[in-house]
């Protein structure tokens, strides 16, 4: 340690290190910013949203599924680009089981590392942060994701685009919501045209009229750094 050199506090550095594995987040630790966080691609609409993200200066989060909508290795470029583009990518699971929250923990902890794999091969990391198919943290869920090193994130803010809302009667729910306290982490889909193209444009300015930043899930935890660890399954690159 150099003279001028601060040791942080026991309390600054547990900030630093973000939320321990298998602890359910639902929004930010900190104010004066927004998580955009979207769920169930990698899909058709991706480089089209990294594009419109990265012209705004944004960061989002993306949590993946490797075969939801076809297999997570046609879509690798587009995961890759949001990768190299500072984005975060995240685990959605494998396959999106319906019976997720029902699952043993072998189950799941394949539905985990299949996607582990494929990361591996796309990104050459594992995801840290995960958020649960249908927002399911019952059952063997959370010990599974604290044994395998996963925060878990579910959400603040619904933007209802899985339930038929428009793009405008999502935007409203983030008026009512408001930019005050804490930031936001909501629950979106980039596999609707209405959140790609017209939501997403409107809350990129909804948070620069409110002078929010636009942040991964990991930095809006206070773990910027921490979003990803070396692999722990290897490559794999079928699906």
């Amino acid at each position: 340690m150099f003279a001028n050199e601060r040791i942080p506090s026991p309390l600054e550095a547990f900030k630093r290190a973000g939320p321990s594995a298998g602890t359910v987040m639902t929004k930010c630790t900190q104010s004066g910013v927004l998580a955009l966080a979207f769920d169930d691609g990698p899909y058709q609409y991706t480089s089209a949203l990294v594009n419109t993200l990265n012209q705004a200066g944004a960061k989002a989060t993306f949590f993946v599924t490797g075969t939801l909508y076809g297999c997570i290795h046609n879509q690798a470029a587009a995961v890759k680009a949001a990768y190299n583009a500072g984005h975060q990518i995240a685990s959605h699971s494998w396959s999106h089981p319906s019976n997720f929250g029902s699952m043993s923990t072998q189950q799941l902890t394949t539905e985990m590392q299949k996607l582990e794999g494929a990361l591996n091969k796309i990104i050459g990391k594992k995801p840290t942060y995960m958020r649960p198919p249908y927002l399911a943290t019952g059952g063997n869920v959370l010990n599974t994701m604290r044994t395998l090193g996963y925060r878990v994130i579910t959400n603040d803010v619904d933007a209802g685009d899985w339930n038929g809302l428009s793009a405008q009667q999502s935007e409203q729910r983030f008026q009512q919501a408001g930019a005050g306290g804490n930031g936001h982490i909501p629950l979106m889909h980039e596999t609707y045209s209405s959140t790609v193209y017209t939501l997403v444009p409107w809350l990129i300015n909804w948070a620069k009229q409110n002078k929010l930043r636009l942040v991964t899930v990991a930095e809006c935890l206070g773990d910027a750094g921490g979003a990803y660890a070396n692999p722990t399954v290897a490559a794999t690159s079928t699906c």
